[in-house]
């Protein structure tokens, strides 16, 4: 049993490892990609809106699909669909064909994510203690690993085919063999009565719907606008604009490789204020910032403190619906990127308008509104994170490989 959850946690890991990745050598070669199909500045975020707006269409579908087939199964397809959209996104010679290549890719991802962070959740279940962190820190080393490929690629003036075909050669066999390992979850708690479709359901999820919205509206100001404010406004190089979202991406990784130890320590709810108390340090101190340097503190901070919300976000909604984990993983999984959609406008909008500086504050507040709704992070039943964790791994008795 100890060896096939290992394996099982080990190969879910490389499955975000390779998401991470994945998705980061799309986003961080838009640019490129502009160029060589010649999208319009008009036309691009149509472009760009479309793959988040397929990707719920994609999460939606997976709430319907997990009902006859295994997340495990859906996770293994959907991610060799999302490499092949890569690639072709690289190879395509028309819009059209660009078209086709997003649109699959955005379908594919909302599957994969939702199937991820399913199989998440019913591990961590399973194990009886918090591991989903550990799980979102290989998704942001994958995307470490990918955005460093993606400044490869642009240094050497490659070919997007160029870029992307060794990455999609090596990571597509790579997941797929890595799937034959996958753990699916043991079914609901005995006792579980489960989640009931209806309005019920979305009440009691509202809190972590709108956690996982305000958390993304302030990873999406990260990603979209941290090198445009530090060199507009904080008068930075052009240069040195570009570090802040590498340094974000490092904090990140660093506060998810110690996240669960501190969900064990001082349980998720402790853990949830800390990370919105210092993530809205962190836009503060952007916000205020007398120059670049002390802006790049405040992007370290919010690194810190959002990397922690998210995979918390997932794991409570499959506390509190024990017995319907995956339904409450997809529909939660919906307003991730809701939070894309709504962030990188929203922070623009304010700054044309208003200021850049007092644009940050937005975000800020959005992110301490999850003070409010701490408490729904707190463990049911399981008690794990909360000085009750089940002692050792191999204790859990239940059936969990789903072979």
């Amino acid at each position: 049993m100890t060896d096939v959850l290992r394996r099982g946690r080990a190969s879910l890991a490389f499955g975000f490892f390779a998401q991470g990745a994945t998705f980061a050598l799309l986003v961080t070669r838009i640019p490129a990609i502009q160029d060589r199909y010649g999208v319009s500045d008009a036309l691009l975020p149509v472009f760009l809106a479309a793959v988040p707006i397929l990707a719920g269409v994609g999460s939606v579908t997976t709430e319907q699909l997990v009902k006859r087939v295994r997340p495990s199964r859906l996770l293994r397809w959907s991610q060799p669909v999302v490499l092949l959209a890569l690639l072709g996104v690289g190879l395509g010679g028309n819009m059209a064909e660009l078209a086709v290549a997003l649109a699959a890719f955005g379908l594919a991802v909302g599957a994969l994510d939702a199937s991820m962070n399913m199989l998440g959740v019913s591990l961590q279940r399973t194990y009886g203690r918090s591991i989903m962190l550990g799980f979102h820190a290989a998704y942001s080393l994958g995307g470490i690993v990918g955005a460093s490929l993606a400044w490869v690629g642009a240094h050497g003036h490659l070919a997007l085919w160029v870029s992307y075909l060794p990455v999609v050669a090596v990571l597509l066999p790579a997941t797929l063999i890595g799937s034959r390992w996958y753990v699916d979850g043991s079914g609901p708690e005995p006792d579980a009565k489960g989640a009931e479709s209806g309005p019920l359901v979305f009440r009691l999820l509202l809190p972590l719907c709108l956690v996982m919205t305000f958390a993304y509206i302030g990873d999406s100001t990260v990603s979209n606008w941290s090198a445009k404010y530090l060199q507009d406004t904080l008068g930075s190089s052009e240069q040195l604009a570009t570090v802040p979202y590498n340094v974000y991406m490092v904090t990140t990784l660093l506060g998810r490789s110690i996240g669960d130890f501190g969900v064990r320590r001082f349980g998720a709810v402790a853990v949830v204020r800390l990370g919105a108390l210092v993530a809205a340090l962190g836009f503060a101190v952007v916000a205020g910032a007398p120059g670049a340097w002390v802006g790049m503190l405040g992007f370290t901070l919010l690194g810190l403190g959002l990397c922690v919300l998210v995979p918390q976000t997932f794991a409570a909604a499959g506390r509190l619906f024990p017995g319907a984990s995956d339904t409450a993983v997809a529909r939660l999984n919906i307003f991730n990127y809701v939070g894309f959609l709504i962030g990188s406008p929203l922070v623009g909008a304010l700054g044309d308008a208003w200021s850049y500086r007092g644009a940050m504050l937005v975000p800020m507040a959005l992110v301490l509104v999850t003070l409010v709704y701490a408490r729904s992070f707190a463990p049911g039943a399981d008690r794990y994170g909360d000085g009750h964790e089940r002692p050792r791994t191999a204790d859990v008795g239940r059936g969990s490989n789903g072979l």
